[in-house]
């Protein structure tokens, strides 16, 4: 993949190729917006499109000025100007609605492709943001700005832009006619009109602004509360919570219902609704004085009232589609307020891609939390030889996994620095890098798909493939007395499976791979002794050739390590094989007299005995 340098001006994990939109973002929501409508063949296709709606109106002006005509060559009794003025009526009202659906056509297909570019452009750039920033982040205001913010681009396309236009076309075309067919006394009327017009519609864009803003943040925040509560539906009925989560939800709803009634209020006193009307009555007024002077015609009256009332849809219309601009235009703004974030890890594509044998060296590595002074992790030293086995123990909240995910750039060190095979890691390519590392965490996520699906999800392989390492993971033989097999769908998050159940198809996902680093953090956590044996088996197996970190607390696999980490509030405080800690460390001998009680301390003497 060949990405300019230019390309890379904003930190990634994760791109696509160059990024056509990159410095529009930085510009603003305005010129973002107005860089995706005129991205590539779509300034054709809306050049076409609004060229149909210039026709359009032109069409329209003089349709209202045909028909003041025919009525007059009816009133004279003159056939052949009747005629003449009907077929031309006729041919104005067939092609009008073939320019009007050109004109349609062309702006919806710049609409979808628009809604198009910018979600995939907004998820791409979600899959570019680092763990760090996805910690912060509440998935259900997420998932709005991904769904809602983003169709109202679309919205903003079709109609409302080309409402808008068709409306300005409306406002003055129509003025030009009146100029050209009709005494220059009738052009007042409608010019005080349109200066009144447009210094309102400034005003009411103008008030608009901050409350579509908070009618969007509103949406975000109700979204956010229903994606929590559903996702914790357990906690929440386990709890009895229902009631607090529905006044909460009850509270976010409000919220959004009285930012739309305040967006009611400003279009209520939307003051050109009153003025259009007047206009018409002032103008025909105007227009009969004219004809009491016999200055015109009865058929010239109808042509130019006629011309007055198409101001109406200018009037009307404006009151929608600069709402629906300003809403797309805030959601613009709250999709920029996260892509412009910038992530601390980059992609590195032009860093080093070689498969790694596995060695590991931390040097001197602290660690804080991006936006926190915090240290977690404090002066960690150690170093792994390739194909070798660590067990890292220690009390809740001592970093163990936090160290862990450093190995494979989830985090950035904030001091130090980690080694793999003597190389920096962050010199490598990113992706060649964790390609070669499989982290079996704590709480295992499954998508809701095939369990084949969900094992290949790393590396697609052939079935045959799948059913050898499942088997490795002992999980062959539930998935077989499924209904499907390895193509039974599990539900969200594999909540259709027991929790052993997840974490073996887990590990047989990280065998796959056959990753160069395995990583298991406290894996066999919540497997029943029978199924611990199996899968410590397969464990075993897996590990060799490979270098392994395991967070674990169970004698039986710490046994096997060749190096054993015992870690502090964020520190090492003791390394070595599993009897030299028990000889030499408190803190280690502490760790298993808290967990296993008399027994271990019984088994601890009988071994210095």
């Amino acid at each position: 993949m060949v990405v300019s340098e230019q390309n890379y001006l904003e930190r990634s994990e994760f791109t696509v190729g160059i990024d056509p939109f990159q410095e529009a973002r930085r510009k603003g929501a305005v010129r973002w917006i107005i860089s995706h409508i005129l991205h590539g063949s779509n300034k054709y296709l809306l050049l076409l499109s609004f060229t149909g709606s210039i026709l359009s109106s032109i069409l329209n002006s003089e349709m209202m000025v045909l028909i003041g005509d025919a009525i007059d060559a009816f009133i004279m009794n003159d056939a052949s100007k009747l005629l003449h003025y009907t077929f031309s009526i006729l041919l104005i009202a067939i092609g009008m609605p073939l320019l009007n659906l050109m004109s349609n056509f062309l702006r919806e297909i710049v609409a979808q492709r628009v809604e198009r570019d910018a979600r995939y452009e907004f998820y791409t750039n979600l899959l570019g943001k680092s763990q760090s920033f996805h910690d912060l982040q509440r998935i259900g205001d997420i998932m709005a700005r991904t769904t809602n913010d983003v169709r109202m681009l679309n919205f903003l396309v079709s109609p409302s832009i080309s409402l808008i236009f068709q409306a300005f076309l409306q406002l003055f075309v129509p003025i030009i006619f009146i100029a050209i067919y009709y005494p220059r006394d009738l052009l007042l009327t409608p010019l005080l009109f349109v200066i009144f017009f447009l210094i309102t519609l400034r005003g009411y864009i103008k008030k608009l602004g901050p409350v579509t803003i908070e009618l969007r943040k509103q949406f975000g925040l109700m979204n956010a509360a229903l994606n929590e509560s559903l996702t914790g539906i357990e906690v929440v009925k386990g709890s009895s919570q229902e009631e607090s989560e529905l006044k909460k939800y009850y509270r976010y709803a409000k919220n959004y219902c009285d930012a739309y009634v305040e967006q009611g209020k400003i279009q209520g006193k939307y003051v050109p609704l009153l003025l259009v009307s007047l206009v018409l009555t002032f103008g025909l007024a105007h227009a009969i004085f004219l004809y009491l002077q016999r200055l015109m015609q009865i058929g010239q009256i109808i042509g130019y009232v006629g011309l007055l009332g198409t101001l109406r849809f200018p009037t009307f219309i404006s009151i929608w589609a600069f709402s629906t601009v300003r809403l797309a235009v805030a959601g613009a703004e709250r999709l920029l307020e996260i892509m412009n974030k910038k992530t601390e890890i980059d992609e590195n594509p032009k860093g080093v891609k070689k498969k790694i044998e596995g060695a590991v060296k931390f040097e001197n590595v602290s660690f804080a939390y991006p936006g926190s002074s915090k240290l977690v992790l404090k002066n960690i030293n150690f170093e792994v030889k390739p194909g070798q086995t660590v067990a890292i123990v220690g009390t809740t909240g001592s970093g163990k996994t936090t160290l862990v995910k450093l190995i494979s750039r989830l985090y950035d060190v904030t001091s130090g620095r980690i080694l793999i095979d003597g190389i920096d890691i962050r010199k490598y390519d990113l992706k060649c890098l964790r390609e070669q590392i499989s982290y079996i965490e704590q709480d295992i996520f499954l998508f809701s798909t095939t369990i084949y699906e969900n094992i290949t999800f790393g590396k697609p392989s052939s079935l045959e493939e799948v059913i050898e390492v499942a088997k490795e993971a002992q999980a062959h033989e539930f998935i077989s007395k499924l209904p499907n097999g390895y193509f039974t769908v599990i539900g969200e998050r594999g909540v259709t499976l027991s929790g052993g159940e997840r974490q073996r198809i887990a590990i047989a996902r990280a065998l796959l791979t056959n990753p160069r680093i395995l990583i298991l953090d406290d894996s066999t956590s919540a497997i029943d002794s029978e199924t611990e044996d199996k899968i410590q088996k397969a464990i075993f197996k897996a590990r060799k050739g490979r270098t392994t970190f395991i967070i674990t607390h169970r004698l039986s696999q710490i046994r096997w390590a060749d190096l054993i980490l015992v870690m502090k509030r964020g520190e090492i405080v003791a390394k070595g094989t599993h009897e030299e800690l028990l000889k030499t460390c408190e803190e280690y001998r502490k760790i298993f007299a808290e967990r296993f009680g008399e027994e271990f301390s019984k088994s601890v003497s009988i071994g210095e005995s």
